[in-house]
């Protein structure tokens, strides 16, 4: 049974406000920002409302409005660069660790553990360990300047495999048996009876997958020298390297919160098939 405690629901009501406000506060100055002239924001104030150039900003940020501009391609080819390259990184992670996991977890050949321990093994090992020689090996294939060489290199992953040989355990065995019987081969068990109940898993590692991908700078940064390869990541940091200039904050602040609505639409879209796939298991 549980007590109604007023005192103690108004704490956390104030608590979850508090937090609230800390983190929306500074989307709320970016918002401000973006809508404001240059003059007001190089002022050494910040305002704490809006101004009057919404529509003018965000449209010379997206390149429909002339006007300062620090790159020679318009955000929306940024954001088109960075859900590319965010999907590509999403849709091979998943694909090649479920098939990895289904590998090894229902298929018996030799060093079949020690190659999930050489997988999980890489956990250990960030992005930033393995960069050059990685790096050497896509400048060698000619993949600079490329969306193959920005998702190629980025598309295993050691969790999303453990996740899903976590999982594939707990299938039971007399469903297996069942399949077989019916005459299902691998493949159509792994498409017609796998796959659905990895539904939530996939919704999950979906999430989970796209902001990595969507967040990369290091490895954009260091592969594409061509401004029509940017993400947008990289290209609003560049916005911000100006030198002894000024910075263009009207077009750097709405930049900034276009970059922030591909992930968040996804987490919201996907919100209940994300929370269910972290704490229920479908069988």
């Amino acid at each position: 049974m549980i007590e109604n405690r007023p005192l103690l629901n108004l704490i956390s009501h104030l608590t979850l406000c508090l937090g609230v406000l800390v983190v929306a506060f500074p989307i709320w100055i970016a918002f401000v920002a973006s809508t404001h002239a240059p003059e007001a924001l190089n002022s050494g104030t910040v305002p704490l409302w809006p101004g009057d150039r919404f529509l003018l900003n965000y449209a010379m940020a997206l390149g429909l409005e002339t006007g300062q501009k620090t790159l020679n391609v318009n955000l929306i080819s940024m954001l088109g660069n960075s859900l590319v390259m965010a999907l590509g990184i999403t849709i091979g992670k998943l694909l090649i660790s479920m098939l990895a996991a289904y590998a090894i977890v229902f298929f018996r050949f030799r060093f079949r553990m020690l190659s999930f321990w050489l997988i999980f093994i890489t956990l250990m090992l960030p992005v930033e360990v393995r960069i050059m020689p990685t790096f050497e090996v896509v400048a060698d294939l000619g993949m600079l300047n490329s969306y193959s060489g920005l998702i190629l290199p980025l598309i295993a992953s050691a969790t999303a495999t453990f996740l899903f040989r976590q999982f594939f355990l707990t299938v039971p065995h007399e469903l297996i048996e069942a399949a077989r019987m019916d005459g299902a081969g691998p493949i159509r068990f792994f498409i017609d009876i796998l796959l659905p109940l990895s539904r939530t898993n996939l919704a999950a590692l979906f999430v989970i997958m796209f902001i990595y991908g969507w967040n990369q700078y290091l490895w954009p940064l260091l592969i594409t020298t061509d401004e029509h390869y940017y993400t947008v990541v990289m290209s609003i940091q560049r916005m911000l390297s100006v030198g002894d200039a000024e910075v263009a904050w009207h077009l750097v602040m709405p930049s900034t919160l276009m970059a922030m609505l591909p992930p968040v639409l996804v987490v919201i879209l996907m919100q209940r098939l994300f929370i269910k796939g972290l704490v229920e298991t479908e069988k």
